[in-house]
């Protein structure tokens, strides 16, 4: 149904895609994989006329097309969901769907009875209910994603791409897209499905082509391969293990405690200790109240109670820039809206609360002693760029985060939460992010790493605080760091400390 031959494009003197093959068939579900920066995206973009190869030829049907621009592949049967969406949030999800294609009487009015009928129609056909009168921005992050599915289906789409569409759901949600995803196949749709997560992969996908530095790599049956070859493909060499060694012993001396906090009234009361040179997980389901007990700490979240000791003096953040005086960071979730300027360069990101370093006589910045500091920054964490001056937004997902880290590295911290620090990152950045995080306790630091993922807070954490309904019900560690535990607690609420 979609073949893509030969598919080069350059950005000036930089090649980017370097003739790129790709052959996706009526209904069939198949994986484009590759690490951050192979090319994914541009060569989705290219589907989808937003933009134009250099070289290369696409055709659906055995006709050979070319997209000027998106309503172009629109016309051509050709719908894309991307990794963030692009909904208005204040429309809700009819408005949304035909947003400027409405539907209208002959008297020219808009004929929101069709499009209501439309849209339930085409939700019908995905399976879900989702209520048609509210604003988006009330809807979970699942409701949205299948209301971007649902706009690209009401196109007529023929051939669906899916960038990394289950990488904010929770399981519950990921297996009820899948089962969207097979009904679609069944209908004779085809998919692209971009993902990092590689079991999801051989559950899903039919066939696999893998991408490297702009290069085809391979096109191969899921039921002819297995994850080692495929992050060996990935990558362009075997990752034998992901996760660092863990220390033998984690010294006793605590650097932050939370006495209690307690996220609402009459919810629970919780409290933990971080120790100096470790990493503690903070692991449950989504809503466990992670995130929020990590911020109230800051002072970033409206907690009922908060009492925190840092190196045994009590304090009392009202913002997290207080805490950051004094050696506390804060890596976000969404590092694109809440930890980057995208517009920005990487040295400025890198600077920004680091400016008090190079202020001469209080009034000028020291710029060469800036970027002096940034490239040895961008050293350290091992940053791919062209240089300091690149924007964020010409990175990759993997690069983008290592410039998170490098800020907080060069405002010397002795503590950084890291709130799901690989989301949609590739599994050869996940090993560098995993290693510069060991790298960082093994100087003396602590972690506190809050993780959708169970491998990961199994992999990477010394210790684990389990959360259930907005409070920590177990904290283990040793050998009852193991998923069977930790999901026990996670999913009953049994109250217990394991050591």
């Amino acid at each position: 149904m979609l073949e893509l031959n030969g598919i080069k494009k350059s950005f000036g003197p930089v090649q980017v895609l370097h003739g790129v093959d790709l052959n996706v068939r009526a209904g069939e579900v198949h994986a484009l994989l590759g690490e951050n920066g192979a090319g994914k995206s541009t060569l989705m973009k290219i589907v989808s006329g937003i933009l134009q190869p250099s070289e290369g030829t696409i055709r659906v049907d055995g006709q050979e097309r070319t997209f000027a621009d998106y309503d172009a592949a629109i016309e051509a049967g050709i719908g894309i969901v991307f990794q963030e969406f692009s909904l208005i949030p204040y429309l809700n999800a009819v408005d949304n769907m035909f947003l400027a294609r409405e539907k209208r009487t002959r008297l020219g009015l808009l004929d929101r009875r069709a499009m209501r009928e439309r849209a339930r129609m085409i939700l019908g056909r995905l399976g879900v209910s989702i209520p048609l009168d509210v604003p988006v921005a009330r809807l979970s992050v699942a409701e949205q994603q299948f209301v971007e599915i649902a706009k690209a289906l009401s196109l007529e789409a023929r051939i669906l791409v899916l960038d990394e569409p289950t990488a904010t759901l929770t399981p519950g949600e990921v297996e009820h897209l899948f089962t969207v995803m097979r009904e679609l196949r069944r209908q004779g749709v085809a998919i692209v499905f971009i993902s990092h997560h590689l079991e999801e992969i051989f559950e899903i996908c039919d066939r696999i082509t893998v991408l490297r530095d702009g290069s085809f790599v391979a096109s191969c049956a899921v039921a002819e391969t297995d994850t080692d070859r495929l992050v060996e493909m990935m990558v362009g060499r075997r990752i034998e293990n992901s996760f660092p060694p863990k220390p033998a012993h984690i010294p006793a001396e605590i650097v932050l405690e939370c006495e209690e906090v307690q996220l609402r009234k009459n919810g629970p009361v919780s409290s933990f200790q971080l120790r100096k040179g470790e990493i503690l997980g903070f692991a449950g389901l989504v809503g466990s109240g992670r995130t929020e007990t990590a911020l109230a700490m800051l002072g970033a979240f409206p907690a009922a109670r908060c009492r925190v000791r840092v190196d045994g003096q009590e304090m009392r953040f009202r913002e997290p820039a207080e805490g950051l005086a004094h050696g506390i960071g804060l890596l976000p979730e969404s590092r694109k809206e809440q930890g980057l300027i995208t517009s920005f360069s990487i040295l400025q990101n890198i600077s920004l609360n680091n400016y008090g370093k190079y202020r001469r006589n209080h009034w000028f910045i020291d710029l060469k002693a800036e970027r002096a500091a940034t490239v040895d920054a961008m050293r350290n964490v091992r940053v791919k760029a062209q240089g300091p001056d690149a924007r964020i937004d010409t990175l990759s997902g993997g690069n983008q985060q290592k410039v998170v880290i490098a800020r907080w590295l060069n405002h010397q911290t002795k503590v950084l939460i890291f709130d799901e620090p690989t989301r949609g990152i590739d599994v050869g950045a996940k090993a560098e992010i995993y290693a510069l995080m060991r790298q960082y306790t093994a100087q003396g630091h602590s972690i506190i790493m809050i993780s959708s993922e169970l491998p990961e807070v199994i992999g990477m954490s010394d210790r684990v605080c389990v959360f259930k309904g907005g409070g920590i019900v177990a904290t283990v560690e040793g050998e009852h760091i193991n998923s069977e535990d930790i999901m026990t607690h996670a999913t009953t609420g049994r109250t217990r400390n394991v050591a």
